[in-house]
């Protein structure tokens, strides 16, 4: 007989799992990795025509994939559906907006856009899913895609930095409360990732020779650098982990 532990699974089996913000980039990556490792994935964003070609392009590699409408910023409508269409045991906010500027210059109506998704509609879409898990003492995983500007400030990014370190304090709160109800709360915190939303600043010298000094290990981050972190902290092999934060950041937090 073995006196050797055994690793935990990192299978998702039997997972129903909501990824909003799914259409593309970090989202659609997570998605995939989570039907990988066998966990039936509810594609969500606010336009769903991306969604339908990713959705069908998952099923037509066996994996299970469905798609729902989704605009997080809705609180309402959000909180419906979610109810409607889980409970989900996993969910993934990859959901966010940036529209990035000098502090001197930041207009009320770009905060408040910025706030009503990275915060408002965060805070509300893990409420919904926490409640639906709490309804059906069921045990899950919740994870909210923040960033390293959620633990250091950033040039032109006050608002991001604001929002995404509103996200990580109440990471943490949710985590104290859902604790009791085996509801695992963290976040994933990413360095700059090549995408097309980032395009620009790495399009840009200046910017780019920035971003590359600070992440200590010589390159941008790729969405397959987010992919085996969110599978961990969905799986098994997270039972023990909440109200904590991943950092995928190649050392920027570090110096």
């Amino acid at each position: 007989m073995s006196t050797f532990p055994s690793t935990p699974s990192f299978s998702l089996e039997g997972k129903n799992a909501l990824i909003a913000g799914a259409s593309s980039g970090i989202g659609m990556a997570c998605a995939v990795a989570l039907a990988e490792h066998g966990a039936e994935v509810t594609l969500a964003a606010r336009r769903t025509d991306a969604l339908q070609d990713i959705a069908a392009e998952m099923t037509a590699r066996g994996w299970k994939a469905r798609v729902l409408q989704l605009d997080v910023a809705d609180v309402e409508a959000t909180a419906e559906a979610v109810a409607e269409n889980g409970p989900f045991d996993i969910l993934v906010n990859s959901a966010g907006l940036a529209r990035h500027g000098k502090a001197v210059e930041t207009k009320p109506e770009d905060f408040d856009a910025v706030m009503g998704v990275n915060v408002r509609g965060a805070y509300f879409l893990t409420q919904a899913v926490a409640k639906g898990l709490i309804a059906a003492g069921r045990p899950g995983s919740l994870i909210n895609i923040s960033s390293q500007m959620g633990h250091v400030g950033g040039r032109e990014r006050a608002v991001y930095c604001a929002s995404k370190f509103a996200v990580e304090g109440f990471t943490k709160a949710m985590a104290l409360e859902f604790g009791p109800a085996k509801i695992r709360v963290n976040t994933v915190c990413p360095t700059f990732i090549l995408t097309d939303l980032t395009r620009p600043t790495f399009d840009d010298p200046e910017k780019r020779a920035w971003v590359l000094d600070k992440i200590k290990l010589g390159r941008p981050g790729e969405v397959e650098d987010i992919m085996g972190a969110v599978v961990y902290l969905a799986s098994d092999a997270a039972s023990l982990v909440t109200g904590t934060a991943l950092m995928v950041d190649g050392g920027w937090t570090a110096d």
